[in-house]
């Protein structure tokens, strides 16, 4: 197929791009490059915003796309709860755009890159697909629009999609040469491995008093290359008529102190921290229940320990400090 990748030189993005293209598909970054970048894209770029509905029909038609693959986003959810029409401008608005330029060109297919943030605070864990959408910040709120606006599209235009919920996405491309590159940096993995890098005195651990056995957060870590292999056979699963929904994670979860220890354990190096105030809009526990994407998908993560997981995203890191620069 032809697929068009929103986002696609973003850290997932480029990930999917390059998965789509193993598998035998033509894939066309589309990517607005705020966040993005063009050394990551690896494919052609159409470099315009998804806000923009007049480029997007005509990439859509010179490239004849025949399916779409939406992963351009905002997705801080601290920054969400300062700046939440950022969050609803960019990450909702934007994707009604994108359905009104597909409904209008024939487009019938999507993977939508929805997020764990929809759960908010869960009931219980693992958590499944059946468990209630009820987002504690704007970013997942943002997002459980999204999903709802699919619902819609399939009922009344027969569009199919599947959204995928991602847990804590990290690591790098086990090859090396593309991964994490965001400025600023706020995922957790990166921050610690800046400190071995030179490039902080101490990591920051926001909150060390959750309900957790050690008092900081738990969350569930799944491999960016894994992410973007679930992405292919979600594009292959997509009904016509059908609005679906999978999580993606390892059904394992790790507090941040136990990352930072994996983190000095792989690189050999001290790894000082400090303690910071917790960030809003942060759940305790993440832990994901990914049976129905095996299930359904025959989805299974390939680099599911957390060391190898840490090794990727030192190997990247060490080999690219400044990222793509």
């Amino acid at each position: 197929m032809n697929v068009l990748v929103t986002g696609g030189a973003g850290y997932i993005g480029a990930q999917v791009a390059r998965a789509m293209a193993a598998a035998g598909h033509r894939c066309v970054a589309y990517d607005n490059l705020v966040t993005g970048h063009r050394q990551a894209a690896g494919t052609e770029l159409v470099e315009a915003d998804v806000a923009d509905g007049k480029a997007l029909r005509q990439a859509i038609r010179k490239h004849r796309i025949e399916a779409v693959i939406h992963l351009a986003a905002f997705i801080e959810a601290a920054e969400s709860v300062e700046q939440p029409d950022k969050y609803f401008q960019n990450n909702t608005l934007i994707s009604l755009t994108l359905l009104e330029a597909m409904r209008e060109m024939g487009v019938g297919r999507m993977v939508f890159s929805s997020t764990a943030a929809v759960y908010g605070q869960p009931q219980r864990l693992p958590i499944e697909e059946t468990a209630p959408l009820a987002p504690v910040n704007p970013y997942g709120a943002s997002k459980v629009c999204v999903e709802y606006m699919l619902e819609a599209y399939a009922a009344a235009h027969g569009m199919g999609s599947v959204s995928l919920r991602y847990f804590n996405v990290a690591g790098a491309d086990p090859a090396g040469d593309i991964g994490e590159a965001h400025r600023p940096e706020t995922h957790l993995i990166p921050r610690v491995l800046a400190v071995p890098l030179g490039k902080a005195r101490a990591v920051q651990v926001f909150g060390d008093d959750y309900d957790t056995p050690d008092g900081t957060c738990i969350r569930d870590y799944i491999h960016v290359a894994d992410v973007a292999a679930a992405h292919v056979q979600a594009l292959e699963a997509v009904q016509a008529g059908a609005a679906k929904a999978y999580n993606l994670g390892n059904g394992e979860g790790f507090s941040v102190k136990q990352v930072i220890e994996t983190c000095r354990r792989v690189t050999g190096r001290p790894i000082p921290t400090e303690a910071a105030p917790r960030r809003p809009g942060d759940p305790p526990r993440l832990v994901a229940s990914s049976a129905k994407a095996a299930a359904e998908l025959g989805w299974r993560p390939r680099f599911a320990d957390l060391p190898t997981l840490v090794a990727h995203a030192w190997a990247w890191h060490r080999s690219h400090p400044n990222g793509y620069a």
